[in-house]
């Protein structure tokens, strides 16, 4: 039998993850510091560990609600309604999911019908054009530029826009680049949403890790609640990132919609982890406090290093990536991430697998211990006063 010929037509066409490529490819290396993958380098707070190991001594074993227990949504609503002042019923306006990642797809799947657009800005988390395509629709790349900070702006929207667009997908703090939007910037793309009636999807998985300002939940501004879908969940603020917990709050008649595509997909997520989820909320705020204070001093350190080593770089305001320009080694992103990997041991991921904008350079994870962070700045600045020297 030949597969190939049987393969769906849009799956052929995504391309596997790059960030999994130099991930597995350094994995075979002896003493490598990976700096590729965006995994918080700390286990679940000891919290979140015990709920689950009660849970699994109680023998709660069996699926929960689809819904997701409604306990932990209870919390979730809370969250929402006192840190962001937005209400969520948590009977089916909140949904628990396997991670954020599980949420895109699903939502992807309930909202595109064959060819239908989705605005995404460019560079901007490689998952995002991927599931759009896996749904049937079709990813839409908006350019932003390293002047602006990588920074979405509706003038750029306003150019890709067709009577084929539905819905904009976008996540700040944003992987790859560390930017944020301000309030004033997420209301002008609140404007444009509503001038061309579209769905926002928002995911917000990077939300406790603002260093500069404070988040803005896209669905508290003005008039938006309505038309947002806004994902979030566990793994980055709490390092849950095997646990797979997340969540998407929305109106309940897109939530119902979803819901249908999750109960046939999924049944639920993780029974034990959703232990672990509401532990997390309730008694996990300090942990989430020193992981960012640890992660805000690691930003300093990188930055830092990559002005000492002469590559052009905007101070990352959220998340915990980098995203410096290393055009003047005389190399693209592609090959100075493999040349780095095999001569200096470091490994880092390639900007344009992030999109086209992304060309020139690479993203760096600082979810790694700052023993490991020196070295690899030790053996990257060495690396690129080689290359540069040369060129």
């Amino acid at each position: 039998m030949n597969w190939d010929e049987k393969f769906a037509s849009n799956i052929k066409a995504v391309p596997f993850s790059g960030i999994r490529k130099f991930f597995d490819l350094a994995s075979t290396m002896k003493d490598v510091i990976s700096l590729g993958v965006g995994e918080p380098d700390y286990s679940a707070p000891d919290k979140v560990i015990e709920a689950c190991i009660e849970s699994l001594k109680r023998k709660e074993t069996s699926y929960t609600s689809n819904w997701g227990l409604l306990e932990l949504r209870q919390e979730i609503a809370k969250l929402f309604h006192n840190r962001y002042h937005v209400d969520y019923d948590p009977k089916d306006e909140i949904m628990v999911t396997v991670g954020v990642s599980e949420a895109i797809g699903i939502i992807m799947t309930t909202l595109l019908n064959p060819g239908d657009e989705v605005l995404i800005p460019d560079p901007a988390y490689l998952a995002y054009p991927a599931c759009v395509s896996i749904a049937g629709g079709k990813p839409v790349l908006v350019p932003t530029y390293e002047k602006d900070e990588f920074k979405l702006t509706v003038e750029e929207l306003e150019k890709k826009i067709t009577p084929r667009t539905k819905a904009v997908l976008i996540g700040y703090p944003n992987n790859p680049t560390g930017t944020v939007m301000d309030r004033d910037s997420l209301l002008k793309l609140a404007a444009f949403a509503e001038k061309h009636d579209l769905i926002v999807i928002s995911d917000e998985i990077y939300c406790d890790l603002t260093y500069e300002g404070t988040h803005t939940c896209f669905a508290s501004l003005p008039g938006m609640r309505e038309r947002t879908l806004t994902m979030n969940g566990f793994s980055k603020s709490y390092a849950m990132t095997g646990l797979r917990i997340g969540y998407v709050c929305g109106p309940r008649e897109a939530l119902e919609e979803i819901y249908k595509v999750h109960q046939y997909e999924i049944l639920c997520a993780s029974t034990t982890s959703q232990y672990g989820a509401i532990a997390a909320l309730r008694y996990c705020d300090d942990d989430v406090k020193a992981m960012y204070n640890e992660y805000a001093a690691r930003r300093e350190m990188v930055y830092e290093g990559l002005v000492k080593m002469g590559l052009p770089v905007f101070k990352p305001k959220g998340a915990f990536y980098i995203f410096p320009d290393i055009s003047s080694t005389g190399m693209d992103d592609e090959e100075f991430a493999d040349r780095l990997l095999t001569e200096a041991k470091v490994g880092v991921v390639p900007g344009t697998c992030f999109g086209p904008q992304g060309k020139n350079h690479v993203r760096i994870s600082y979810a790694a211990s700052r023993e490991n962070l020196a070295e690899a700045l030790k053996r990257m600045g060495t690396f690129v006063a080689k290359y540069r020297k040369q060129g």
